[in-house]
């Protein structure tokens, strides 16, 4: 190709861009709008008027390149090319709101309505008869699938996990768990601004063990008062609150309530006895990435507000 027809088919690839970089946009803004408080008759109004005025806009970009493009040679011709041109790059643009509504990376507002043009001017390309303009044109629509379709996608769900991620690590001094209990799984996890609970059953769902950490209720560690019926509250030397409560049949629940550093952690069962659970709370120590991804992987940890 000559400098002369590279610039004619530069000049003519930039109108293409530049003139559907505009009326798409336009096109669809207007479409919005009478959806929104036309209803379906002005949608269609809209729709009949400004898809022929982008044809002909298209035709006339086409003005230049018709000693570089056959199909630009005749005025029926370059309308016929502009029909092309036109479904050609709605689908690429079709492509790209669907990837847009998935979530994929397209720039700022200023970007995406450049990116507009983008699609219909790969499809002039391909008219053009030069093998080094339709190889680009190749490149970029094969760039443009590899990102819509693998690296866009990727990058989205990473940014929705990193985002989630620091989400519950919000508040950070209260997401602290114990070693899980011999025999049982974490089955439900709570994260919140003022707490951190997790559950844990046993396969069986026969046992449980609940721990919880949270802001201190108290200044100092102490036992409710007044104390209930059939609840036994100590608090030991080393600040250490043991509360016991007495079902019939001989069924008790035990509760041990440690502070650790700001916060509060208590673990409580019904199956465990109190060294048991003792030592549950000296394996206490704050939730690691894998542990968090684990019971995200797991979908049993929810954040409350």
């Amino acid at each position: 190709m000559t400098s002369g027809r590279g610039a004619l088919t530069a000049l003519h690839l930039f109108l293409v861009w530049a003139t559907m970089a505009a009326v798409v946009p336009a096109l669809g803004f207007g479409l919005v709008l009478m959806a929104w408080g036309g209803g379906s008759g002005a949608t269609a109004l809209i729709f009949a008027l400004g898809v022929p005025l982008a044809v002909v806009l298209l035709a006339m970009a086409g003005l230049p390149a018709r000693t570089v493009v056959p199909l630009c040679g005749s005025v029926s011709q370059r309308h016929g090319w502009a029909v092309l041109v036109f479904v050609l790059g709605t689908l690429g643009v079709l492509a790209g709101l669907a990837a847009y509504s998935g979530d994929v990376d397209l720039g700022g507002d200023s970007t995406r309505i450049a990116l507009t043009g983008v699609p219909y001017a790969v499809a002039a390309a391909f008219f053009v008869p030069d093998r080094w303009i339709r190889l680009g044109a190749v490149a970029v629509l094969a760039a443009a699938v590899v990102y819509g379709g693998f690296i866009g996608p990727t990058q989205s769900r990473q940014r929705r996990h990193a985002a989630e991620v620091a989400r519950y690590r919000e508040h950070q001094e209260l997401l602290y768990v114990i070693v899980t209990p011999p025999g049982m799984r974490a089955a439900r996890a709570e994260a919140g601004p003022a707490s951190f609970s997790v559950e844990y059953h046993s396969v069986r769902q026969d046992a449980y063990v609940a721990l919880i950490v949270r802001s201190p209720l108290t200044p100092k560690p102490q036992c409710p008062k007044p104390v209930e019926k059939h609840v036994t509250c100590t608090v030991d030397r080393h600040g250490e609150t043991r509360t016991v409560r007495d079902f019939s049949a001989g069924n008790r629940v035990i509760t041990l309530t440690r502070r650790h550093h700001n916060a509060e952690a208590e673990v409580t069962s019904k199956m465990l006895d109190e060294p048991a659970l003792r030592h549950l709370l000296n394996t206490l120590h704050p939730l690691s990435d894998t542990e968090l991804e684990q019971l995200m992987r797991e979908k049993v940890i929810v954040h409350s507000p």
